[in-house]
């Protein structure tokens, strides 16, 4: 997560309290989809950004779970995500994406 984004999140942390935030991540790979969510849960692990030794736990979900699928109009996920569905490695990233918010997120 880029240095601009962590200090967004921070921002949005503060001003309107972690509990009331959710953050959405896309990356097409699970480790880059892990490591996004590390940094707005634990902290940011490589200790570059805003959010080193920051623990927001903040709940992350990512647009191909059905958590966040089954949240939105199955039209416009079709259209805007569907692609993405059918060429990632869609359980690979939900393992990762489980695992991170069951170690860092506080407010799910």
């Amino acid at each position: 997560m880029d240095l601009e984004n962590q200090k967004r999140i921070k921002d949005f942390a503060t001003e309107y309290g972690p509990e009331n935030l959710v953050v959405i991540l896309g990356a097409a790979e699970a480790e880059a989809s892990g490591l996004a969510a590390e940094t707005v849960t634990m902290g940011d692990p490589t200790f570059s950004g805003v959010l080193a030794n920051i623990e927001l736990g903040l709940t992350t979900f990512h647009v191909l779970e059905d958590q966040f699928k089954n949240a939105v109009d199955a039209d416009i996920f079709e259209e805007q995500v569907g692609m993405m569905e059918m060429v990632l490695e869609v359980e690979e990233i939900v393992e990762e994406m489980n695992e991170i918010r069951g170690e860092g997120c506080k407010y799910l």
